[in-house]
């Protein structure tokens, strides 16, 4: 956790892709809750061009991965991805592209 959030801080997105995906292998190899979908959605990522990292969200077994994509790449990945998943696993995936922000903040 220190390490991906001196690796932010830092603007290392290399660094933090790469802890990015060293979580999820240990999510699926130490935890055993991912599942082959998720897998194949992240492996699948790390081939698309202007990846750093990606990894399974949420409760695991199912569900979503976050990719950390250049922002300049970030269509052609979401085109890539679904088109890969797809065609890997005949199901047809909901990409969302995302933009970071600087969350809630007090107004007044």
């Amino acid at each position: 956790m220190v390490a991906g959030a001196q690796a932010l801080q830092s603007g290392d997105a290399e660094r933090f892709g790469h802890l990015m995906y060293r979580s999820h292998a240990s999510l699926r190899d130490d935890y055993e809750v991912s599942c082959a979908e998720l897998d194949t959605m992240v492996e699948l990522a790390l081939k698309q061009p202007g990846i750093y990292g990606s990894r399974m969200t949420g409760a695991g077994f199912g569900g979503c991965t976050v990719s950390l994509v250049a922002h300049v790449r970030a269509d052609e990945f979401a085109t890539n991805l679904r088109r890969e998943y797809y065609l890997f696993m005949g199901k047809e995936p909901t990409v969302s592209v995302c933009h970071a922000s600087n969350g809630a903040q007090t107004v007044g």
